[in-house]
């Protein structure tokens, strides 16, 4: 997959078959639109093209805009590769973009920028200043300039019933069997394994702490999960805190790991950790042995949580 971090970057010898929009999670409703996309340039005679924006347009035209989103932009990339896009287009997103109108946007980028073939879209899906132009204004601009639009149904859409927003509420309602229906796949954190307070070890269950350098990414609410991980080639589950410690004391959010069968030392190491289930909200124990006690209760859960896993 080819990346281009402007609109500007982007060159082809061949015309485009492209859709567009912040595909944040890059869920089963993106993936409809994206599977289109792959199956509408099988020939070889057109490009596949996703053009997406960065920062979230929220982020940017709403003042008290505190949106959370479900990928990074690594992450972002990672997932649309897997899916056989061939280019990717990360527009950085500013007021100045925002005022270009419909016919504009058509004309300088998708025209004359992108060499469109066709543009695969949402029925829903409005676009140029202030959001004016919807689907039939796009239809009109390809029968002027000269490019195929074809849309996403209705039907088609409300069959999936998904979005950002339900997968970014289920995230923080703890909700994640919903959240990882919704997306087709595990909601997963990426980070790098940075040195903690030890605190962990010192009770028994030694934890990888997980510092993410992205601070826009949805972290799920505090609480303890069970999760996994590629490690040393092997899937290595384990148990997540996320929180501040309430029986210890600390006053910043830690994301701690304790993996199952998995003691090697993994500072300074980026991973990945999908998360599979939400087993508790966190609390508040009265001592350092509650404490201990109720992590191996959690350690129960997660085991046989992982075993019924196995069995499906």
């Amino acid at each position: 997959m080819k990346i281009f971090h402007s609109i500007e970057d982007f060159s082809t010898t061949k015309k485009t078959i492209l859709t567009l929009g912040t595909f944040d999670g890059v869920h089963i409703g993106h993936k409809k639109i994206l599977d289109k996309l792959i199956q509408n340039t099988k020939t070889n005679e057109f490009e596949s093209l996703v053009l997406t924006f960065f920062p979230h347009p929220r982020m940017v035209l709403q003042d008290k805009s505190e949106i959370k989103l479900l990928n990074t932009i690594p992450e972002k990339i990672k997932l649309l590769k897997a899916i056989g896009i061939e280019n990717l287009v990360i527009h950085p997103f500013d007021e100045s973009f925002s005022r270009l109108t419909a016919e504009e946007f058509v004309e300088k980028i998708l025209v004359n920028q992108f060499h469109i073939h066709k543009i695969i879209i949402g029925y829903d899906h409005r676009f140029g200043r202030n959001r004016t132009a919807d689907i039939d204004d796009l239809i009109l601009f390809g029968e002027k300039y000269g490019f195929e639009v074809e849309q996403i149904s209705v039907q088609e859409l409300n069959d999936i019933s998904v979005s950002s927003t339900k997968v970014r509420k289920a995230i923080i309602e703890g909700n994640i069997s919903l959240a990882n229906n919704y997306l087709g796949y595990d909601y997963f954190l990426t980070g790098t394994v940075v040195e903690g307070k030890q605190l962990g070890r010192t009770i028994g269950f030694p934890t990888a702490n997980l510092k993410i350098q992205e601070d826009y990414k949805l972290i799920p609410s505090n609480g303890v999960y069970v999760v996994k991980s590629t490690l040393e080639d092997k899937t290595v589950f384990g148990i997540m805190n996320i929180g501040f410690n309430p029986t210890i004391g600390t006053n910043s959010l830690s994301i701690e790991i304790h993996y199952l069968d998995f003691d090697t030392d993994l500072y300074g190491q980026e991973i990945k950790v999908s998360i599979l289930h939400h087993i508790r909200q966190e609390e508040k124990f009265d001592s350092i042995v509650i404490l201990k006690n109720q992590i191996e209760k959690d350690k129960e859960i997660a085991l046989k949580y992982i075993k019924e896993l196995s069995h499906l």
